[in-house]
């Protein structure tokens, strides 16, 4: 997700996705659906044969038909029954978050108050963003423009206004669903939501200011330091943890749909947050209930092959997205590089190819220096993507799974490294201590 880059403000400036949505996200609808989609890979190869490698080539196959379109089908937003029994068995040990009321939005002078958050007036907008002046302008999407802005209590927010020349059914839709979905949520690595408005024309959502850009936008350099393994890690295991809890601890499941770099923002002390809600969905949750059929929406490069296919949506699509994740946080690099060889331009397939034969230590972000630690740490990870990015759902770890082994992985990490080489920032610990007294 890009953003631009605007002039100084009295805030002070920095490119922000906050949800802004970009021309790498999408959706297929029946109509353009085609029929000669792939089938997203086969199965393991015989046995005598390495499993490590059988799974990369399924991997692989499954990698490369998130690029292509997805099957005709009877596709519709309703419930389908499936006969995926390890789905369903899952299902029923799922716990659940009974959080009360949230209070913690009651300080805004605001005279009205909407579900989960404050509805605003366009007058405290305005008054916020000094009517939506350039100056306060952190990103730009196909939804629309995000302003930083303060509100009258002093607090700095971001807010998201939607386009009012282009706006659509679909971003009608995104709107609502990241405000549903977002009212519903509270996480110490979720964005928080602070409220909303809609009036006529007007559509604007008040999150959080998180003020140290994205993840991707950290990888990529734009704030100079580059982020350190050992803080790679900490962002990984903040990221399972917000999904875990949207699958597991919230009144209803809840499917992200865009898990990806640009959709994770960075405190100060790097703690990760996961932004943008627009794509979010509504799994299933009734018994022998699996999945949740519907139209196909994500962006390029961090889709489920199966859903793609298919159109039958789960949890398991988020823990893919979640695989590319992890190989974006090794690697360094976006998951497609559209100026690499041949052989390098889907990321994920390229490092599972060299993880499986041998080599994944050439796949390591050039600025992360080569260490025992450091290389028992990739080896790890790339194990679990390899079984996060498996072409079917029931061969994917859930994402409480991929929390617990991250934090394996921690430690392994922790313990190879000397101590004067790993991270002690005292907010960064403090933050640690809060997340391990988090139920997930």
């Amino acid at each position: 997700m890009r953003s631009s880059r605007s002039g100084a403000s009295s805030f002070g400036s920095r490119d922000s996705s906050y949800g802004a949505r970009t021309p790498d996200r999408y959706e297929f609808s029946r109509s353009s659906a085609s029929s000669d989609a792939s089938t997203g890979g086969g199965s393991s190869s015989a046995s005598g044969r390495n499993p490590v490698k059988a799974a990369a080539r399924s991997v692989a196959g499954a990698i490369g038909s998130c690029f292509g379109a997805p099957e005709v089908g009877g596709v519709s937003d309703e419930l389908k029954n499936s006969s995926a029994a390890s789905d369903s068995s899952s299902r029923s040990d799922r716990r659940r978050y009974s959080g009360g009321p949230r209070g913690i939005y009651g300080s805004y002078n605001s005279t009205q108050t909407g579900p989960g958050g404050v509805k605003f007036t366009m007058a405290e907008i305005c008054k916020a963003t000094k009517n939506f002046s350039p100056n306060f302008k952190i990103g730009q999407g196909g939804f629309g423009t995000v302003y930083k802005g303060r509100l009258e209590d002093g607090t700095v927010v971001a807010i998201k206004r939607a386009k009012k020349n282009n706006y659509d059914s679909h971003l009608s839709v995104e709107f609502q669903s990241e405000v549903q979905t977002l009212a519903r949520v509270e996480h110490l690595n979720l964005v928080r939501f602070l409220g909303y408005l809609e009036q006529e024309d007007e559509r604007v959502v008040v999150v959080e200011y998180v003020p140290n850009g994205t993840l991707r936008e950290h990888l990529d350099g734009v704030h100079g330091d580059t982020i350190e393994l050992a803080a790679r890690l900490e962002i990984a295991i903040d990221v399972a943890h917000a999904v875990t809890y949207l699958h597991m601890y919230t009144d209803h499941p809840i499917i992200h749909r865009d898990i990806k770099s640009s959709n994770i923002l960075l405190t100060e002390n790097l703690r990760a947050k996961v932004a943008d809600f627009g794509f979010a969905r509504m799994g299933a949750n009734e018994t022998g209930v699996t999945h949740v059929s519907t139209q196909v929406k994500g962006t390029a490069g961090y889709l489920d092959p199966e859903y793609l296919r298919t159109y039958q949506l789960t949890e398991k699509s988020d823990v893919y997205s979640f695989g590319v994740l992890l190989v974006e946080l090794i690697t360094g690099r976006r998951p497609i590089e559209p100026k690499k060889e041949l052989e390098q331009r889907i990321t994920a397939r390229w490092a599972m190819k060299k993880f499986t034969e041998g080599e994944a230590i050439v796949t390591l972000d050039p600025r992360i220096p080569r260490t025992p630690a450091a290389n028992l740490a990739l080896e790890k990870v790339f194990e679990l993507s390899l079984q996060c990015l498996a072409p079917t759902r029931q061969s994917r770890p859930s994402m409480q799974k991929c929390a617990e082994i991250l934090w394996s992985i921690r430690k392994d990490y922790r313990e190879l490294l000397p101590v004067d080489l790993y991270p002690s920032h005292s907010m960064r610990n403090s933050s640690i201590k809060e997340e391990s007294s988090s139920p997930v």
